[in-house]
């Protein structure tokens, strides 16, 4: 079965960097989790773009950092993930985290949904914010190791 993570930009110019570093990283949070990589997609957009898909798909009718639909069958994981750079910007600074930090933050939080994860009631939250950080100290020792 065909494997890939890709990154892409709708409405907005934004090019992900370290992105050698990232996919490997987001490669092995699915491992962590018992589940196999199939086809992701990150697609990076503005405001916009996710508000409208939010009012479209979800019938919310807020701003949000990010929008996961999920096409995963079994343990094969597939999906497309939005990501609004514009509320990933706005949260690095009112959490005071590097914009890096934060972006990676929401990237693993639509993977972790891709895996199984829920966040609806404040136990479930509290549990997916405690694999995130968990994940980013993966990450950050992948940094280092990289340097």
């Amino acid at each position: 079965m065909h494997s890939a993570i890709s990154y892409n930009a709708e409405n907005i110019s934004y090019s992900l960097k370290n992105k050698k570093i990232i996919t490997s990283w987001l490669k092995k949070i699915i491992n962590h989790e018992g589940k196999k990589t199939c086809i992701i997609s990150f697609i990076f957009c503005d405001d916009t773009f996710l508000y409208e898909l939010n009012k479209k798909y979800l019938k919310h009718k807020t701003l949000t950092d990010i929008i996961t639909f999920d096409y995963s069958e079994a343990d094969n994981i597939s999906g497309d993930i939005y990501i609004s750079i514009d509320r990933v910007r706005e949260n690095a600074e009112e959490f005071r985290k590097t914009f890096h930090n934060e972006l990676c933050r929401v990237m693993c939080h639509g993977i972790l949904h891709l895996t199984g994860y829920l966040d609806t009631t404040q136990s479930e939250r509290l549990g997916m914010r405690a694999k995130e950080d968990e994940y980013l100290l993966l990450l950050e020792k992948m940094d280092k190791r990289s340097t």
